[in-house]
This record gives structure tokens, C-alpha cells and sequence, in this order.
């Protein structure tokens, strides 16, 4: 129910495919956060389930218990791999687990020649860290090209005339951090591979809220982290790695857990992995392994099918009731989530109305003249609801469509 002079929610059909009123409160039951905030924040942080909290217990227990049960430990390490894989569609021994995207990304980069291809082709909607890595290639010789944005889209056709016989790689997101903005990943893939690159893809914005096949995509990298919609802790990602480069890419970014038996302890020689473990370092962390596990299995077995038409579903009625209230959007009008990004008035104001929601117990963030909500499994009709009734009493802080904010009393 909304409060009087606020505007009603736009509610479509129900789809049968997402979850029901039954489904949701059993969820929902599962994340502590919701007893007392409206939680829509998980483009920066899942929430914590109790089964992600059962896990680091049980990593405590264990140290507890046995000091330092390393075998037990490593086995744990080797399943949440095997998990990982299943859940992206690739094969156990194309997967590596690094501290971050980061982490994963620069051993990618530290293994490349850039003598014969040295082009990097990136667009300007990736994550910082992304342009970061690979512009300190430069003194290795890459050449680093950005693909400027349009009107807050970046479309396929941006990236045909960069990417040339000389491109070695196309970092490519699958949905933009700032926008919400859905890269067309076919279409870039099949574009880069034609002229002979190779494609990686930043799925962390998007990974945890739909199926996901590598092989299908075609992709030659894929890389994400755990603590956003897998919703797990920070401090551990994923590296996938095509099967049939992992042999010709020697990181030059290594460490002991990089090796084929890392408990050879051979100072002397560097025998890396014929596997993607090649491309992890040191000690792995151990913690958040125990931490991450329990967030995909929960995922799975909710049904990342359900997920995706039920993030859909909330994307579509919230997208709907913005537009009848003439709130200014980032994103597309016809996104299916799980990230919608409103215009603010300037980022001063973005600010402001994340501090007017988080007056009213909701979470959400931020970045620069944006405002962010994103949406997950945990999250219902009446959250996005209690939202609209706060950017219903706000709207001087958001561009309204006559392309001004929508001062008091005007």
C-alpha cells in the first residue's frame, strides 16, 4: 500500500517464471538486513544470507578445531573452483581464483606480447580498475584506445572502427557501473574475433543474476568477483581462461600457488600450472572461499532462471512507475536490471537523495550525478514501492523529462 499522494506502482502481468509472494518471503528470511532496511545496494555489496555467515563460521571452526588443517582447507579451495566453473558453463581446470578482478585481470595482461598486436580497445563505461591495468601496459608497448560513449550508450558499432589486425584484446563490460547500460557482448565478440582479438568480459555487475555460459558467449577471458549479486565478501574473484590459450600465456605476475604442485616448495624453478591456476599467486584466501561457496549455492538453488525473470520483473515495474512520474533515467527504459540508474540534478544532489533514502532505512548508493538502485532475488514489489514514495517527496533533487529538476512548488 502507498502513502496518500504518492504514486501507485506499475505492476505487469505476473510472469509465471519468477518467484512468487512465497518464494520471496523465504528469501528474504535468509538475509538478516531485511528486519530492519530496504536493502538495494548490491552493485556495491550483497547482502548477507545466514548461509554466507554459516560459511566463515565454519572456516573459524575449522582453525579453531585443527590449527591448521591446510588439507582440508585446499580441498575446500578446489570445490569452490569446481563450483564456480559449473556455474559459468567451463570446465574446472579453466578457472582461476584470484583476490580480485584486478588481481585477475593483470596476470592476463602481464602474460601478453604486445610486439606483433600491441592495441588495447576498451569503452569508457568499463570500471576504472580496467582502463587502470591496462594503461600501465604501456611501458610494456600496448597501445591503449577508448571507445567514447553516446548519449549514455556505447553500441556495438562504436567498436568497428578501433578494432583493427593490430587490436591484441577488447575489455568489454557486460552492464555499466555508472549507467546500467547492457554492452550487445555478442556482437563485440563476433567483431573482435573476425579482426583476430581476443575478448575479456567484466561480468561483475551482472554475474548472479541470470545464466551464464561462457562457451555459448564465445569469450576468451571472463572475470568477476564475489561480493556484489554472487553475494559473498570481497577479497576473492574468479578468472576464466579459454582451455586452448592457457598454454601460451605465461604470466609474468606468478607466486607458489601458480605452480603445477605448489607444495613442491622449488625455489629454483618456475613450473607454472598447466591449468588457470597459472595465473593465481600466493596464499589463497582461504576465508573468503568458505565465505563465497554457500552465496552460489544459494543462488542455484533458488534457479537463476526464476532469478533473472524476477529481477526482470521488478526492473520493468519500477522502470514503468519512473517513467509515469517523469524522473530522467540513465539506463535504458528497457533494461531487465539489475541495475537502474536515475538522473540527478548534479552529484552534489545524487549524494543528497542517497541520504534522504537511507533516512528512511533504504541502502543504495551513488556515483557521480547518479542515483543507484539495484535489484536482486531478495528484493520485492513493496521495496521498490517504499522507494517511489521517497523520490516522490525528492524530485527537486532529479532531472524531470522537461530536462530541469522539479523544484518545490513549481
Amino acid at each position: 500500500m502507498t502513502r496518500a499522494g504518492t504514486p501507485s506502482l506499475t505492476i505487469p502481468e505476473r510472469d509465471s517464471s519468477v518467484l512468487d509472494d512465497i518464494q520471496s518471503v523465504k528469501i528474504r528470511s535468509r538475509f538478516p538486513i531485511f528486519k530492519h532496511k530496504i536493502y538495494l545496494n548490491s552493485c556495491s555489496q550483497g547482502a548477507l544470507s545466514d548461509a554466507v555467515e554459516s560459511g566463515l563460521t565454519d572456516y573459524i571452526r575449522s582453525w579453531h578445531e585443527h590449527g591448521s588443517p591446510w588439507e582440508v582447507w585446499v580441498e575446500h579451495y578446489e570445490r569452490t573452483r569446481a563450483l564456480f566453473a559449473e556455474f559459468i558453463g567451463a570446465d574446472e581446470d579453466e578457472v582461476a581464483i584470484v583476490t580480485s578482478a584486478s588481481a585477475g585481470i593483470n596476470a592476463v595482461a602481464s602474460a601478453l606480447d604486445f610486439r606483433e598486436r600491441n592495441r588495447v580497445v576498451l569503452g569508457e563505461f568499463e570500471f576504472p580498475t580496467m582502463g587502470h591495468v591496462w594503461l600501465a601496459q604501456r611501458s610494456r608497448g600496448a597501445d591503449i584506445t577508448f571507445v567514447a560513449p553516446m548519449d549514455n550508450a556505447l553500441p556495438a558499432h562504436s567498436y568497428e572502427p578501433v578494432i583493427d589486425r593490430h587490436t591484441a584484446i577488447v575489455p568489454l563490460t557486460r552492464v555499466c557501473f555508472k549507467n546500467g547500460f547492457r554492452s550487445d557482448v555478442s556482437a563485440i565478440v563476433k567483431l573482435a574475433h573476425s579482426r583476430g582479438a581476443w575478448v575479456m568480459l567484466d561480468d561483475y555487475q551482472d554475474c548472479g543474476t541470470r545464466p551464464i555460459n561462457v562457451k555459448d558467449l564465445g569469450i576468451d577471458f571472463y572475470v568477476t568477483g564475489t561480493l556484489k549479486y554472487l553475494l559473498g565478501p570481497p577479497g576473492l574473484a574468479f578468472l576464466y581462461v579459454r582451455r586452448d590459450l592457457i598454454d601460451s600465456l605465461q604470466p609474468t605476475v606468478s607466486g607458489w600457488f601458480a605452480q603445477s604442485n605448489p607444495f613442491a616448495f622449488d625455489v629454483n624453478h618456475l613450473d607454472l600450472s598447466p591449468t588457470a591456476r597459472r595465473f593465481e599467486s600466493g596464499s589463497p584466501p582461504i576465508p573468503n572461499v568458505y565465505a563465497a561457496a554457500p552465496g552460489i549455492e544459494l543462488l542455484r538453488s533458488t534457479g537463476m532462471t526464476q532469478i533473472a525473470a524476477h529481477i526482470s520483473n521488478l526492473t520493468g515495474m519500477f522502470l514503468s512507475s519512473i517513467t509515469a512520474m517523469q524522473i530522467e533515467t540513465k539506463t535504458p527504459l528497457d533494461s531487465v536490471g539489475p541495475l537502474v540508474v536515475l538522473q540527478a540534478a548534479s552529484a552534489k544532489d545524487a549524494d543528497a537523495m542517497v541520504v534522504r533514502l537511507a533516512e528512511e532505512n533504504i541502502v543504495a548508493s551513488s556515483r557521480g550525478d547518479g542515483v543507484r538502485i539495484s535489484l536482486h532475488f531478495y528484493n520485492t514489489a513493496n521495496d521498490i514501492a517504499e522507494v517511489l514514495q521517497v523520490l516522490e517527496r525528492n524530485t527537486d533533487l532529479l532531472f524531470t523529462r522537461s530536462g530541469v529538476p522539479e523544484r518545490s512548488g513549481s
